[in-house]
């Protein structure tokens, strides 16, 4: 007897939510991915309008932008059910390269980028994400909720008075609806109940036609017209390096904030890899390049349910359907139900538990200080590559900090056979803790033999050799022999392949 899969097996494991083929015999959740794919499409509109006047281009470059990156991830990218289209952070980053040469440099750079993200993913960048850590992650996240919030502000300044009240109706909508059912995403209800309210009684308020004109034919390849020289080379290089960097941390971040929220893993070294045949793609096209975006992830995992990379094609499909063949339904659509959607987002996105008084109250200081560093540079630069790479860093700085300290040096002095001082280093010693190491000992209050014990600690640096060979030259010049004993076998070894070729100045 034939049963559904959703009869045969109505708690599927997260990983199992991912697969293509369940979620196509699956009715009810086929539904949730086409869904999630409608909401986002709608959602990418504006938003790439919007980033494509950011990078002074003509709208319709970030529309196919968005639909080329959408449906290229969906099939090599390494996280299900990310989105990735035409972003705010790679406009920014190519504005000033369409101001100074135009678009055909720009859609050069769009490739040569991609090109750095595959040969990028390929050599493992993606590994290095496992170096990130988790308070950075927390301020990363925060700062894109506070992003995605500031994002809406101008759209509720200087406008009709009716677009607070109806925005009050969609946050209504997206916020309340869930607690009475989850058959329909709660922003696409939202979307189309304002659009009815306004669209029959001819409510003047800002529209998405209103953001600009919208496409009326397919993308059609567009391979830039430059000349293959080195001053080409020169002029897009740091752009399109710049772009990769970019488009890759963010995207990684992006699907490691996914991996957390679905309870499943995803291919990062893919994903890196993915992200560079996207744009490639897209730069044949003539778009203008992206990577995955977190507001319309958090649309499509977190408001839609969705979890396969059938709601991230469809979402490309959608766009361009809605765009090309039904532009001038969706050029009515109010910006308000937008916003609305939009904030939800944004509190759905932020961190709430990593704020409150307890939380503060339990972490250590350092770790709430390299949240606070990472939001508020993300936050003041509009950058997320910056805030995360000040995060890190001041993360690094704090770390190395900390553990210096964790070196204790405790010395014991014996009579016997003429005497004996004894000191054991306990600890790890790298270029922080070595620097104070030199200071622990008594150089002139010793006796003449003096051990050094190292047995419960490991060198991991140059910066110890050398001060091993500043301790025991200082004891030389007094007239007094240091062993040094205990270590393990990577540090002898270290030891012996470097001791006295550093120097012995401390």
């Amino acid at each position: 007897m034939a049963t559904s899969i959703d009869a045969q097996a109505p708690a599927a494991t997260p990983a199992q939510l991912q697969s293509v083929r369940g979620a196509l015999t699956s009715p009810r959740r086929l539904k949730t991915e086409v869904l999630g794919g409608l909401v986002v499409a709608l959602a990418l509109i504006p938003e790439a309008i919007a980033f494509s006047i950011i990078a002074g281009v003509d709208p319709r470059i970030g529309l196919f932008a968005s639909f080329t990156m959408a449906v290229t991830i969906a099939f090599v990218g390494g996280r299900p059910a990310m989105i990735s289209a035409a972003t705010g952070a790679v406009a920014l980053v190519i504005a000033p390269l369409v101001k100074s040469h135009g678009l055909d440099y720009l859609v050069a750079a769009v490739i040569l980028a991609g090109i750095f993200q595959i040969v990028l993913g390929l050599s493992g960048v993606a590994k290095l994400m496992r170096f990130i850590p988790r308070p950075v992650m927390v301020g990363f996240v925060n700062a894109l909720a506070i992003l995605i919030f500031l994002s809406q502000v101008p759209e509720l300044i200087g406008v009709p008075w009716l677009v607070y009240p109806l925005t009050a109706l969609g946050l209504l909508v997206v916020f309340g609806l869930p607690r009475l059912t989850k058959a329909v995403p709660a922003p696409l209800v939202a979307i189309v109940a304002l659009t009815i309210i306004t669209v029959p009684a001819a409510v003047v308020v800002p529209t998405v036609g209103d953001k600009g004109a919208l496409p009326d034919s397919l993308p059609s390849l567009s391979l830039p017209n430059v000349p293959f020289t080195l001053e080409t080379l020169q002029v897009i290089f740091p752009f399109a390096l710049a772009m990769a960097f970019v488009g890759l941390l963010e995207s990684l971040m992006t699907a490691k904030l996914v991996d957390d929220i679905t309870d499943t893993g995803s291919a990062k070294t893919r994903e890196a890899w993915g992200q560079g045949v996207a744009n490639i793609v897209t730069g044949i096209f003539g778009g203008m390049g992206g990577c995955a975006m977190i507001g319309q992830t958090m649309i499509n995992v977190k408001a839609s349910g969705a979890r396969t990379r059938i709601s991230t094609l469809l979402a490309g499909v959608f766009l361009l359907i809605l765009v090309v063949a039904l532009g001038d339904i969706v050029s009515l659509i109010p910006m308000a139900a937008l916003v609305a959607v939009m904030i939800f987002v944004s509190v759905a996105t932020f961190d709430w538990h990593s704020i409150r008084p307890a939380t503060l109250k339990a972490l250590p200081k350092s770790e709430t200080a390299v949240m606070a560093v990472t939001v508020a540079v993300t936050v003041a630069t509009h950058n997320l590559a910056t805030g995360v790479g000040v995060g890190v860093l001041v993360a690094m700085v704090l770390f190395a900090r900390r553990v210096a300290h964790f070196v204790t040096v405790e010395r014991t002095v014996t009579e016997h056979d003429g005497g004996r001082a004894t000191y054991r280093v306990d600890g790890e010693l790298f270029f922080a803790s070595a620097n104070d190491l030199y200071t622990q000992f008594e150089y002139a209050l010793d006796p003449e033999r003096v051990v050094i014990d190292m047995r419960d600690s490991h060198l991991w640096d140059t910066s110890t050799i050398a001060a091993l060979d500043a301790i025991t030259e200082k004891y030389r010049q007094h007239g007094k022999s240091v062993d040094v004993v205990g270590l393990n076998q990577a540090s002898a070894l270290m030891r012996e392949r470097l001791a006295g070729k550093l120097g012995a100045g401390n």
